[in-house]
């Protein structure tokens, strides 16, 4: 009775063990940082220079 019992439990482990079966396996997308670059901030700060170079001179 007991080999019965025992069968039993392990048979019904085994079973919820692979019930839900073999599933694929989901890829999340990689996250790709996109680089972006402006020309503007390129032109502002020398402008900003001369500005200030230009200013320094016109008040001597």
């Amino acid at each position: 009775m007991k080999k019965i019992a025992l069968a039993a439990a392990l048979s019904v482990a085994a079973s919820t063990a692979f019930a839900g079966g073999m599933a694929e396996p989901v890829m999340e997308p990689e996250v790709v940082a996109k680089a972006t670059s402006s020309s503007a901030g390129g032109i502002i700060v020398p402008l900003l220079l001369l500005v200030i170079i230009a200013a320094a001179v016109s008040s001597n």
